[in-house]
């Protein structure tokens, strides 16, 4: 989950997630339990929007219909135990790159021992608040793989726009939609109405600008990276590392 909406960065992702798989289910539950919380405990995404966007992400990973289900009736249940509260740490990595680390914890102190132990153990740091935010954007993105060729870029450029798309970007094998956060859901729902499908469905920190980074740099941001990734209470981590 870590990294921005460029595809390589995307593939590399999907893999992780194929081997981690029910660790990536896991925290995409606890965001839904999360989304109904604060939702007012309705299970519905009729009426829930951020849990409408969840859902969208859990799809886009594969998550089984049986799974959400599941899952949204452990959250609606008034007497569940869990309480996590989502947090949104900032800081640098390896030459100076620009992080955004988003978890949901029970502890809060545990997790930010670890947010600060995973940055400075490979020469980053954390920072306060609004240290790098100021430098990205929030967007819906949603990405359409096209490997093996059938869509044509025009078309789906074309059917983006009629379903309310901000933006879009032809990146290699894939398509990319850009929205905003507030007309994500209805662009998903439009979109998927046209038959699309897609590898990626959420709402990112894109970056303004991005930072290249020498071979060193490079292989201890990938591991600190790692370690965000395998971390439980860490949901996100969005970057401005230029990996091309």
């Amino acid at each position: 989950m870590s990294g921005h909406s460029k595809w390589h960065n995307i593939q590399k992702t999907k893999g992780a997630q194929d081997a981690k798989r029910a660790a990536s289910f896991t925290k995409i539950a606890k965001e839904m339990i999360v989304a109904v919380k604060e939702g007012g405990g309705s299970a519905d995404p009729a009426y829930n929007s951020r849990l409408a966007t969840v859902i969208t992400k859990a799809k886009a990973a594969n998550m089984p219909n049986d799974n959400i289900r599941r899952v949204l009736e452990k959250a609606s249940n008034a007497g569940s135990g869990d309480n996590y509260e989502s947090i949104t740490y900032e800081g640098y990595g390896p030459g100076g790159v620009a992080v955004i680390v988003e978890a949901m914890t029970d502890n809060r102190n545990r997790t930010a021992a670890s947010v600060r132990h995973h940055f400075d153990k490979f020469g980053g740091n954390l920072g306060a608040n609004g240290c790098v935010s100021w430098s990205f954007d929030k967007k819906g993105v949603l990405v359409i793989d096209n490997e093996d060729g059938d869509y044509e870029e025009d078309t789906v450029m074309m059917d983006a726009m009629d379903c309310g798309a901000d933006d879009f970007e032809a990146d290699g094998d894939a398509f990319t939609v850009y929205t905003t956060p507030d007309d994500f859901n209805a662009v998903a729902d439009a979109m998927t109405a046209k038959k699309y499908s897609f590898v990626s469905a959420q709402i990112e920190m894109v970056p303004q600008n991005y930072v290249k980074l020498s071979p060193e740099d490079a292989e201890r941001m990938e591991k600190m990276l790692e370690l965000f990734d395998d971390d439980d209470d860490v949901q996100n981590t969005w970057h401005n590392w230029d990996e091309d």
